[in-house]
């Protein structure tokens, strides 16, 4: 019998059975997996991908360098932006794939929500067991498995066996669960390495980097690490990517911000050491021009919100969240002004348990002014916008608040009548918000 709810409906039936107490276990979505017949062992090969930042970058960018190869990609990601269907993008043929659609997502939820028979279980654990269904029954020749929290205990570590694992840059972040300093916390993103799989390595502090190689060699995991065995740097409007077997001359990513550098390198090396498949320099140059992910220094050159700015003024939105986040957006916004000069005016929004001071701080001396707003339909307690004010003040920054993210258009307009650059950031949370603003989609609930 064809189910009749929606997915909005089955997502919101799930979060009801979230336990009252959480124990850091897999044991939860094991048994349910097991449930559902183990889908999670009859995946196609899969690249597993922890880290703090550059997560979404670094799979974007590699499943465009396959799918320009000819790869049928499947990926999961989170959270989303604007629709749950993001998270589960499955390949549909060689070299191209999509969200899920909706029938889809309903029949997977369904199943899983029926098999898991009201047991105690996260939301997180619950849709990836769905999301491990529908990509065991679709075809594809590869899966890019981004962990959504840690990755020790992280519901996608499951997978026993993925062909290679990814680790992208590590910095302080949800310290209320992985732990307050970066040895911990790269304890728990290093979690994914196997015994004997290949682990690809992006830019880390010393910290991170040490406690990584520690764990990679009592496995005996071969590991290549950023700076040690590749490096990846701009050289005359070109990416240069250097292996200790090759080097490679390739177009600069589509993806902005010097940060994408690391990122691309990254994904670059990952495309190289697949195994089931080769992946020539033609098609990791393809990749890297074409390459998106929404809300990582994106621009807006029209839309509504656009329109609210007056000639000449440019718009960007990023969902970066914390302190390591706000330097590569700093750093990014310090390269546009130094090209086009423009006063930079931020509108941010914050989670609770963010470091907004420490995001705040990395804009002293940069930006003019910022524009605290609330965060609509965050599945966890938005900062107040009087928080963001004044932690901005005492940086002594320029700061006010503002009902919602048009309202804060509108001041900024007010204040600086000719062209000028707009950041939103803060938040993913936000950024969904500003994209389904831009696109006059109803965004569902994280």
């Amino acid at each position: 019998m064809r189910n009749t709810a929606t997915s909005s409906e089955l997502l919101a039936e799930l979060k009801l059975l979230h336990p009252k107490l959480i124990d850091l276990s897999l044991g939860r979505i094991e048994r349910l997996l097991a449930k559902l017949g183990d889908p999670h062992k009859r995946l196609p090969p899969v690249v597993h991908i922890a880290g703090t930042n550059g997560k979404g970058s670094t799979t974007a960018l590699l499943r465009a360098m396959l799918e320009a190869a000819g790869v049928r990609v499947h990926a999961y990601t989170s959270p989303h932006l604007v629709q749950f269907h993001e998270r589960i993008v499955l390949a549909n043929q060689a070299g191209r794939s999509g969200p899920i659609q909706e029938q889809a997502l309903v029949d997977v939820l369904s199943r899983t929500q029926a098999c898991n028979n009201g047991d105690d279980i996260t939301q997180f654990e619950i849709t990836t067991a769905a999301a491990m269904l529908a990509f065991a029954e679709t075809p594809a020749d590869v899966l890019l498995l981004e962990v959504g929290l840690g990755g020790r205990l992280d519901a996608t570590n499951v997978v026993a066996r993925p062909e290679l694992t990814v680790i992208t840059p590590i910095s302080i972040d949800h310290t209320d669960k992985l732990g307050t300093t970066l040895a911990e916390i790269a304890a728990e993103k290093a979690g994914i390495l196997k015994p004997g799989i290949r682990a690809i390595v992006s830019k880390q502090q010393t910290e991170a980097a040490d406690v990584i190689v520690d764990t990679a060699h009592e496995l005996a995991a071969p590991l290549e690490l950023w700076g040690r065995d590749f490096d990846a740097y701009e050289q005359n409007g070109r990416l240069v990517v250097q292996c200790e077997d090759q080097l490679l001359d390739l177009p600069l990513p589509a993806l902005v911000g010097p940060h994408q550098i690391s990122n691309a390198g990254t994904a670059v090396v990952a495309a190289l050491r697949l195994k089931s498949f080769h992946v020539d320099e033609s098609a990791i140059a393809k990749g890297l021009s074409l390459a998106q992910w929404p809300a990582r220094m994106q621009r807006f050159s029209e839309g509504p919100l656009f329109d609210l700015l007056s000639h000449g003024s440019e718009l960007w939105l990023d969902g970066g969240h914390n302190p390591a986040a706000a330097d590569m957006l700093a750093q990014t916004a310090a390269d546009l002004e130094e090209r086009i000069p423009r006063p930079l005016f931020l509108v941010v929004g914050m989670m609770g348990l963010k470091d907004v001071s420490g995001f705040l701080a990395r804009f002293e001396g940069l930006a003019r002014s910022v524009f605290a707003v609330p965060v609509p339909g965050a599945h966890e307690q938005p900062l107040k916008p009087a928080g963001i004010v004044a932690a901005a003040e005492k940086l002594g920054i320029s700061a006010s608040e503002t009902a919602s993210v048009e309202a804060a258009l509108h001041a900024i307009d007010r204040q600086h009548k000719g062209p000028k650059r707009v950041l939103i950031c803060g938040s993913l949370y936000l950024a969904g918000h500003v994209l389904a603003l831009q696109s006059g989609v109803e965004p569902q609930a994280n």
